[in-house]
This record gives C-alpha cells, structure tokens and sequence, in this order.
C-alpha cells in the first residue's frame, strides 16, 4: 500500500504548534493595522508574465518557479513571491494612493531543501504604493522592526544601504561590470553568466567564491546624485529617531532596474552562517510602470513565518501559546448534557470542548488533561463538581459556574468527584 507524505521541501502544521503561527499572523495584522494598512488576499498563481516581467534575470525567474499550462493554454507561475501580485493588482483595480496593504501568503520556490528553507513557504509582507517621500520608507522599516521585537526577538540587525536612482545606476553598471569581466572567471558558475545583462545581480550573491569578488567591487553608494543621497539621509535620521541603529553596507543592493533609493534587510545574530536574514525589501519606483500602469513609486518587505519561528527558537522566545480552551466537560449521564452544556459555553463566548464516543471517568479525564483547559466540569448521575486546576481563572470559574447552573438540570455535589 502507498504510503502518502508531504511533498519534499513542504511540511504540515499541525495543532499546537499552529497556534504559534496564528499568535504570529495576528501580531502582524495588529501592527500593519495600527499604520492603515489593509489585508490584500491575490491569488495564488498568476499569469507567468507578471513574475517573468519583473524577477527577468533573478534566479527564482530562470531556475526556481514553478510554472505550468493550464487547460486553457494558459502559461501561469505558482507565486515566488507577494510584491509582484500586489503590483498586478494596484494596475488592474486603480486603488487610491497611497495604498497601503499586508498579505499573509504562502509562496513557492524550486530550491534545494534545507532547515528553515522550503519549496513552499509563508510569506509576512506589506507594500505601500504611491508615495515616495522618505518617511514612508522609515514607516515601513520600523513597523517591520516593532513587529520583530513584539515577538521577543532582540539579537536583529538593521542593514540598509542606497540604490540610487535608475539615471545614478547607470554608469556605475557600466564600471561594475568592466571590473567583473576582468575577474569574471573567479566568481561563481551561476554568477558569471549574470555579468553581461545583470551585473548588479552578482553582488546579490551569497555564494562565498563570488562575495570574495565583490568584496573589491566599486560601490553605487559613491555614486549617488545629490538628491538621493538626500533621500538616504533623510532615511537614516527617521531610523535614528525611531531608537533604530541601522548600519550602512554599500554591497547590499538589489539588481533589477525598477529598484530604486533604499534597500534594507534584518539579519538575525542567533541564526548564525550566511543565512541569517530573517526579513528585507526596499523602494521599487519602477516597479508598477513595468507591469504597465503609469509611473507609481512603492515600497514594501516580506518577512518568512518559517524564518521567524526558527528565529524565535533560537533567542528561546515567543512560545506557543496557552490552549484557546478554558473548559472541559466530562460526561458519565450520557453525553447530552456535555453536549448542550458546550454549546451554551460557547456561545457566552468561554472556550469548552468535551469527549465523544461515551467512556468511563478515567478514559474522558485523560482527555481533559490532553486539552490542558484550566476549568474541568464533571457530570454524574448524582450531580456536578467544578474544579479550577488554575488559581488565576477565579472570574472565569464564576461564569462558568453561572452557565453549568442555567443549563443543567443536576445538583452541584457536595464533594469532588474522584
């Protein structure tokens, strides 16, 4: 018989540990809420041309989407990533700017699986289009930070650096890639066939053979126009004033023309090795012309669940929280009484839940204490007992008490069950 399990590079969340990712999700919607931004929800695959168009060169577009035909003749891509799909959307639905919204989504990469690196993984990300003054890429940042130290985590850098603008990038391409010709045979294979069309790609590389390279490369910092080394400063000082230290790294940079001015990432110090950012994005002014609608800036992040799980177990922080559950209903009258005594719990909003399938005593008793709920409610022909197995849910013990009271048709006992 075949034996069916997650594909490779995929894995299943299952209860409790879910919940974590719930806890996780719920505090970033709290914190993009609190700025104005919305819940965008995009499909899950889109026309390949959208991610075609605006990843051309990037490994993810040449070597890791997973694209397929569909009945129709359609060519469409599993998305790689969010920023592309909300761009697709602000050209298709002409929102008023600034438009400012969040995803939670899962996204998909044919990439070589490894811990905390899978073929489908969640995505956290925000994108706020049609502005482009500075301070909107300072809220941006810090609403990533906040939400980083919301979940505990305290050993995270800020990386941040400037791309300019697309007239102040192009003559430093030109110069970038007169110096990697001439030290093209050194750089990774993967790498030296980005020197001619996507040379700023090269200095994206995590691969050690090529960072060695790049570690002589000229920098675009040196070549920024008055006006964006303005926007940079202005970056900076709204960093600084948040109670942010970012730190400047003229090698981080993002190799496709639509990017423009900032590019940031956090990078975790518990993680450790060359993967060790958790979260990153940057200004893409050309990013909406290129999907064909008119000339929008933007800036957004995207931040994976995974990465900050792993992250989080690594600082030994934000842990999986306390069963939703506050009660628990064991039934030896015949499992009625359970039923409705539940149902009326739950509709005066008080967690409960119950065992099904009858049993004695002893077996429903393993399953409250399975369910961890710290109000356990027993029911026996000859009345009912309440027991609170924690000193702090005092009030809750009295509503509950009020509800078991109103719907069932037995005495309290005189003493606990055993």
């Amino acid at each position: 018989m075949v034996e069916f399990k997650a594909p490779k590079g995929t894995h299943d969340v299952l209860p409790p540990a879910s919940a974590r990712w719930q806890h996780l999700v719920a505090t970033f919607a709290e914190h993009a809420g609190r700025a104005g931004y919305g819940l965008i929800q995009s499909p899950m695959f889109e026309d390949e041309g959208v991610f075609a168009r605006v990843g051309e060169g990037t490994d993810v577009v040449r070597k890791e989407m997973y694209t397929f035909t569909d009945k129709g003749e359609r060519r469409l891509a599993l998305r790689p990533e969010g920023t592309a799909s909300v761009a697709r959307a602000f050209v298709e639905h002409h929102p008023p700017v600034p438009w400012k919204v969040w995803y939670a989504a899962p996204s998909f990469r044919y990439e070589r699986a490894q811990a905390n690196r899978y073929r489908q993984h969640h995505q956290l990300g925000l994108e706020a289009v049609g502005s482009a003054d500075p301070d909107l890429d300072v809220e941006v940042i810090v609403l990533l930070a906040d939400f980083y130290r919301a979940v505990g985590l305290r050993q995270v850098d800020l990386v941040i650096n400037s791309i300019g603008t697309r007239a102040d990038r192009t003559g430093y391409i030109e110069q970038l890639r007169t110096f990697l010709r001439r030290r093209q045979g050194e750089l990774a294979p993967d790498d030296q066939e980005k020197v001619e069309d996507h040379p700023m790609r090269v200095l994206d590389s995590k691969r050690a053979q090529s960072q060695a390279v790049v570690a002589d490369a000229p920098l675009l910092v040196d070549a920024l126009s008055p006006d964006a080394a303005a926007h940079f400063e202005r970056v900076q000082a709204g960093l600084v004033a948040a109670g942010l230290s970012p730190r400047v790294e003229p090698r981080l940079v993002r190799g496709l023309d639509y990017y423009t001015h900032t590019a940031f990432e956090f990078q975790s110090g518990a993680l450790g090795g060359a993967q060790n950012t958790i979260g990153g994005g940057g200004r893409y002014d050309g990013l909406i012309q290129e999907l064909g609608g008119p000339a929008t800036p933007g800036i957004g992040f995207g931040t994976g669940i995974e990465r900050i799980l792993a992250t989080c177990d690594a600082e030994g922080v934000f842990a999986t929280p306390d069963p939703a559950l506050s009660a628990f209903v064991i039934d030896t009258t015949g499992g009625a009484r359970a039923r409705d005594l539940t149902l009326a719990l739950r509709r005066q909003g008080i967690g409960a839940d119950r065992a099904f399938g009858g049993g004695g005593y002893k077996s429903q008793e393993k399953q409250a204490n399975r369910a961890g709920a710290p109000i356990l409610i027993t029911l026996r022909p000859d009345g009912y007992a309440i027991r609170s197995r924690d000193h702090a849910a005092g009030d809750l013990v009295g509503r509950v008490a009020d509800v078991v009271a109103e719907v069932v048709d037995l005495q309290p006992l005189s003493k606990e069950p055993s």
